[in-house]
């Protein structure tokens, strides 16, 4: 990965700066409050990596991360990068500019979000890690939710789903995150610390196994249908997202077995919920996005204000052998039968779950 900030041309910077402007912003130019760090006005700056590998960085971050600074009366910007490495590091550099304290960001690889976080370090700028660890980085900190329990998660609930199905000897084809998400190494960790025990024992057979570059939903529908092809006897399917899993039930609907083989996913999305109502998909696991933004908010408004937080756990960065000071937030899985906690705890609301061919669906299960 490439190392360091990007120099252009003139030209090219113009050309980025016209990108990242065009990327999707919120912001709050308000007084702000809570003191001021290195004689700087508290202002917090928020990176999103894009709106396409998943819908909740603008449903639910954005959201959650613009209320918790609003009721804490800071200045903030939030931006998307929209899946642009270049945008990211522009952005970046108009928002230390721009005078922000605190720098959080959702990395789109380690290697831009390393260079990202140098630079913000250089600054005097205190920075977040949100959601994903930027491997060899610098960030003071790391929010997220413990995501190789979120993997065995996963697993657990592929192997209830095909034991509920009666499945002998299934083959599993497994549809990983981006390789180069680190929170994807760390899912397939759960996950496979569940599966390959199984694997060994010769009760699971291990199909298909391939990672979808940058969470791309197309480039997944594309290669589950490569690995369908190749192996058409796929019992269960270990998918790393809702949307990776919506990418394989296309699949296997146009070869009419969806709802024949179990689907896991991740982020609880409307989309992901509908298909486990109708039976296409068998558990996604609910990743409460309103606690993690709080608790990155609670420390980035800390940061700020010239405070220093001590989090009680760590986590360990491979590339840079350090130990990173985190906060670590428990999922959840969800399956047919609790889907209402996803709703109950105002993630997902019942009139946009509850739509057209899914209302009858959603009487059936309860919803309220």
């Amino acid at each position: 990965m490439r190392k360091g900030l990007l120099f252009a041309t003139a030209a090219l910077s113009a050309a980025l700066l016209t990108t990242a402007t065009a990327c999707s912003s919120s912001s709050n130019s308000g007084s702000g409050d809570g003191g001021s760090a290195g004689g700087k006005k508290p202002k917090i700056g928020v990176i999103l990596p894009d709106s396409k590998s998943s819908v909740r960085w603008e449903t639910a971050d954005r959201t959650y991360l613009a209320a918790a600074f609003k009721a804490a009366g800071v200045d903030y910007d939030i931006q998307n990068a929209e899946g642009d490495k270049q945008a990211f590091q522009t952005i970046a550099d108009q928002m230390i500019t721009g005078g922000v304290n605190v720098l959080v960001i959702v990395n789109l690889d380690s290697g831009t979000g390393k260079a990202v976080l140098d630079k913000a370090k250089a600054q005097g700028v205190a920075t977040i890690d949100y959601d994903r660890l930027t491997l060899g980085g610098s960030a003071q900190y790391y929010v997220s939710f413990d995501n190789t329990q979120v993997g065995k998660l996963q697993g657990q609930g592929l192997t209830k789903c095909l034991s509920d199905m009666g499945a002998k000897n299934p083959v599993v084809a497994e549809l990983n995150g981006s390789p180069t998400d680190n929170n994807a190494t760390l899912f397939a960790n759960g996950y496979n610390s569940v599966l390959d025990p199984l694997y060994a024992s010769g009760e699971y057979t291990k199909g298909p196994n391939q990672s979808v570059p940058d969470w791309d939903n197309a480039q997944a529908q594309t290669i589950f249908e490569q690995m369908y092809t190749s192996q058409p006897n796929i019992n269960g399917v270990l998918a790393a997202n809702d949307g990776l899993a919506n990418s394989a039930i296309a699949v296997l609907r146009k070869n009419h077995r969806n709802g024949q083989v179990p689907i896991t996913g991740q982020d609880a999305t409307v989309q992901g919920l509908q298909n486990i109502l109708a039976g296409d998909q068998c558990m996604t696991v609910y990743k409460a996005v309103k606690k993690e933004a709080d608790a990155a908010a609670a420390l980035a408004v800390e940061l700020a204000g010239g405070k220093k937080s001590a989090p009680a756990t760590t986590v360990h960065d491979p590339t840079g052998n350090r130990d990173v000071p985190a906060v670590l937030l428990a999922p959840a899985a969800i399956f047919k039968e609790n889907v209402q906690d996803v709703v109950t705890d105002g993630y997902v609301t019942k009139a946009e779950l509850c739509t057209g061919e899914y209302a009858d669906l959603c009487t059936k299960a309860g919803i309220k």
